[in-house]
This record gives C-alpha cells, structure tokens and sequence, in this order.
C-alpha cells in the first residue's frame, strides 16, 4: 500500500488468485481430457498451461512493484514472506506424502484384482506384464541435473549476498539451463515408456502412481524455472541486493524442495520398487 506509516503487509485487493485458482482448474481439466482422450483435452490443456504463465507473470510483476516502487517490504513483510513460503512448501509436501502414499500402498500392499485371485499367480510389482524402467538411464541422468542445478543455485545466491551479480547472473542462467533440460528429458521419458496414462487392472495402478508423482513434479520444475527466470531479469535490472533478495530466498527455497522430493522419487519410484 503506497505512502503507508505502518510495518505491515497491507496490500491492494489483487485479482491474481482467484485467476490464479481459475486458469489451474483449467489446465487440471485439460489434463485429464487429455489423458482420456477428450477431443478438447490438448486444447483445453495450452490454454491452461498459458494462462497460469501470463498469470504468475502479472502476479509476480505486481510483488515486484510493491517492493521497489511502493516500499512495502519492511522487515516484518519480509519476515511474513518467509513464513508464507515455508507454509506453501508445507502445503506442497502434504501433496506428495498423500501421492507417495498411494505408491507405497500399491507396492508393498497390492490391491489384489480378480486375475490375481487364483492360485499360483502371484501379485507383481512393478505388474510383470508391464515394461520396467530403468533407473539407470534419464532418470539417474535427471538426478545428476538436477542436483547440479541446486549446486549452481546456492553458489549463485552466495554470489549476490557478496555483491557479485556478474557471477550470480552466470550460475543462475545455468541453474534455468539445467531445469529446463531436466524438463525436456521428462518429457522425452513420457514419450519412450512402455504403458499409457490409460490401462487396465494392475497395469493401470502402476501407470496412475507413475505419471501423478512424476508429472506433479514435473509442474513444480517448470513453475519453478519460470520463478528463477524471474529472479534472473531482477538481478540483471539491479533489483536484487545482498540487503533485498527475498524473492530469490523463496526461489531457493522452491528450488530445493523440488530437489528433495526428485531424489525420493528416484530411490522409491525408480530405483528400489523396480
């Protein structure tokens, strides 16, 4: 709130969260039309996936605008902000345990179909008529880029708290670098396994646990590219100081949960069940 005489978070009534809520309705829909192939799926699906962007690039502009131009990030904001990330990663998290969950139940407590009821044929995990992925291969090559990406993030973040922009426009151009291709090489893997979003009896758990855990992930890496691309313009435009960076702290913060969740995805999904 401009020209305030006050410490606290105070701000404009904005419309970006509820456009925000809609356009992700929007793309859940369009994802589901697509995966059930709904002849308005794919569409409905670009329209979403470019509705959140146009709309977290407002929503973003307007926190942008209120910390330089209106001055309203005090300590205390800026302590709130803090605490408002850590709520959201929180948030997040409790997504995950329920779809990790989920995983663990069909894995090492399989519901048992009708074909699985007669004697002698035993419940398999990964479902042996299913093809097996191996860990081995993109996903061990994801894991490596990704935990590079973490490390050239906080190397980047130690360059701005040191007043290096030069050095923290690098490692942070090569941090987007890196999720972008980790982006690229999921969707390379989605289109090279051997079952569909759609399949039936023990096949069918398998492939929903699959592509819900890896593709949720998969929207936090992208929503997550885009927040440190945001990041990236703010250094170069002389926004972002050691004393005021706190929208690169919650990035960082974004960043390396999406790291964590990865490398349980990895050992569990990957490694260990199959």
């Amino acid at each position: 709130m401009k020209g305030k005489l006050h410490d606290y978070h105070l701000v404009n009534p904005s419309p970006w969260p509820l456009l925000f809520s809609i356009t992700v309705l929007i793309t859940a829909l369009g994802a589901v039309g697509t995966i059930r192939n709904f002849y308005m799926g794919q569409p409905l699906l670009l329209v979403g996936l470019t509705s959140v962007s146009f709309t977290l690039y407002k929503w973003w502009k307007d926190v942008v605008t209120e910390a330089i131009k209106d001055n309203c990030h005090t300590d205390i904001v800026k302590k709130g902000l803090r605490l408002a990330m850590a709520g959201f990663i929180l948030a997040e998290s409790m997504f995950f345990f329920g779809f990790f969950w989920s995983f663990f139940k069909a894995w090492l407590f399989p519901v048992h179909t009708f074909d699985n009821l007669i004697p002698g044929n035993p419940i398999t995990w990964p479902p042996h008529d299913i093809a097996r992925l191996d860990p081995w291969s993109i996903p061990f090559l994801n894991t490596i880029i990704l935990l590079l990406s973490g490390s050239t993030l906080t190397w980047s973040h130690y360059s701005l708290v040191n007043n290096d922009n030069s050095s923290a426009l690098r490692l942070l151009g090569a941090t987007i670098i890196l999720g972008t291709i980790f982006s690229i090489f999921q969707a390379i893997e989605y289109l090279h396994t051997g079952f569909a979003f759609h399949e039936t009896g023990e096949k069918a758990i398998y492939a929903s646990n699959f592509y819900m855990i890896t593709g949720f992930h998969g929207l936090h890496v992208i929503v997550g590219t885009l927040f440190l691309i945001v990041c990236w313009f703010r250094i170069k435009k002389g926004q972002l100081s050691p004393e005021h960076h706190i929208g690169f702290e919650c990035a960082a913060w974004y960043w390396h949960f999406v790291d964590v969740i990865w490398l349980l995805l990895f050992v569990f999904l990957y490694w260990i069940s199959s």
